[in-house]
């Protein structure tokens, strides 16, 4: 299921992320009610789709 929802996925990495290989979250963006992440070192890995409303508050949280 996972593949052929995300199969045209544009990933986008997180601001935070650095170059040198480390904390690197990717998201993809156009999936109204759902974030779709996964980690950007192993690209054809697992993904996490979280909804939408949780989130907003998750990434709040990491803001404080």
């Amino acid at each position: 299921m996972a593949e052929g929802f995300l199969g045209a996925a544009a990933w986008r990495k997180s601001s935070h992320s650095n170059g040198s290989g480390g904390n690197c979250l990717e998201v993809a963006d156009h999936f109204p009610g759902f974030v779709p992440v996964r980690d950007s070192k192993v690209p054809d890995g697992g993904v996490v789709v979280v909804s939408a409303r949780a989130w907003a508050p998750f990434i709040e949280s990491l803001k404080g």
